[in-house]
């Protein structure tokens, strides 16, 4: 397939580090007891929390400038170009025959991976109606969350690559890394964009473990509670050549990022024809030996 992916190289390196905008991002209040949430595959409809959230507002700085030096080790995300031959992603068979083993070869490339494995797709939209999936509509994630938690990154690694086939990858000694690829399906992005923390300001008692109910098993996930140490980025006006990198989960466990929070926000001063955000998301495991 005839794609290439490159680290976006800093738009101006005269970027301060209070440049940035306020936006509100929607956190989880701690409680004592251990949050659950009931997933829409369960309810068969819109998903049921059984917790608090706060809406604290942030300061978002921009990416770009920065983008060639950050890493999915140190800030747990990465942006690239990463153009795609795949053709329309709203269709199911052009995912399934060509966005997904191209997305499988890109992420081979640039972690000189033995294996890769995509194991989810999803589609986005904030129109009102959301996006279609096999599985139902869905909008954008509009609470900061990492998608695995120390639990259940390992378990759905094992799930995916078989339980036989994960114990023989851990004896012998190789990484495993859970990476989403974000894309927008149309572009540039101007509404309900994507926000990361920088994982390295995120302190490990920032994340809550959520029971995520499904009809036939519970997951784990993390919700954020707000820090005022953390720090936010995002990639203003996203365009479908660009993907971004998240890791929801590492093997490593040696002072590297490992859990990425992100979410959905509105921009303030956001003009009021802006089309709806489209985005594709691929799940994804990542085997390097």
């Amino acid at each position: 397939m005839n794609q290439t992916a490159t680290a976006l190289e800093p738009r101006d390196r005269t970027f301060q580090s209070d440049t940035g905008l306020r936006a509100a991002l929607t956190f989880i209040r701690p409680q004592a007891e251990k949050p659950v949430l009931h997933s829409a595959a369960l309810t068969g409809g819109a998903p049921k929390y059984f917790f608090e959230t706060e809406a604290r507002e942030v300061s978002i700085h921009d990416l770009r400038p920065l983008a060639a030096s950050f890493s999915l080790d140190r800030e747990g995300f990465a942006l690239h170009r990463a153009p795609t031959a795949a053709g329309d992603l709203h269709d199911d068979d052009a995912v399934e025959q060509r966005y997904v083993p191209e997305t499988e070869a890109l992420l081979a490339r640039l972690f000189g991976a033995s294996r890769v494995v995509v194991f989810d797709v999803t589609r986005r939209s904030d129109d009102g109606k959301g996006a279609a999936n096999r599985d139902g509509a869905r909008g954008p994630a509009g609470r900061v969350h990492v998608d695995y938690t120390a639990g259940s990154g390992p378990r759905r690694a094992a799930d995916v690559l078989g339980e036989a086939e994960f114990a023989r990858l851990t004896a012998a000694g190789a990484r495993i890394l859970q990476v989403n690829v974000w894309r927008p399906i149309r572009g540039p992005v101007e509404r309900s964009p994507l926000t990361l923390a920088d994982a390295s300001t995120v302190h490990p008692d920032d994340l809550v473990a959520t029971d995520q109910v499904f009809p036939d098993r519970v997951g784990e996930i993390y919700h954020l509670a707000h820090n005022p140490a953390q720090r936010w980025y995002y990639a203003p006006r996203m365009t479908p050549d660009e993907v971004l990198l998240i890791k929801g989960w590492d093997s490593l466990d040696d002072g590297r990022a490992r859990f990425t929070p992100h979410s959905a926000f509105q921009p303030p001063q956001l003009r009021s024809d802006a089309p709806p955000r489209e985005s594709i998301e691929l799940r994804s495991f990542v085997v390097v030996d």
